[in-house]
């Protein structure tokens, strides 16, 4: 999958074509992103990423989301 976030957004949301799954990033700070995944009507918690710039942040929720996947 890949990402496409700016470290400037306060939110994005994107969709795995192979699971299904849902992935929704937010951030009041743009230094400090929650990720949750699951679907529109429920997600968890997935965890919290610290990026100091978009290639990072991009790097961290491709390695966040392989691991949520493989650990399903």
């Amino acid at each position: 999958m890949i990402f496409d976030m700016e470290k400037s957004d306060n939110f994005a949301s994107f969709k795995d074509g192979d699971t299904g799954l849902s992935i929704f990033v937010d951030s009041f700070n743009n230094e400090e992103f929650e990720v949750r995944i699951g679907s529109i009507n429920e997600s968890e918690v997935a965890g919290k990423i610290i990026a100091s710039s978009t290639q990072e942040l991009n790097e961290k929720l491709s390695e966040l989301f392989n691991n949520f996947k493989g650990g399903m």
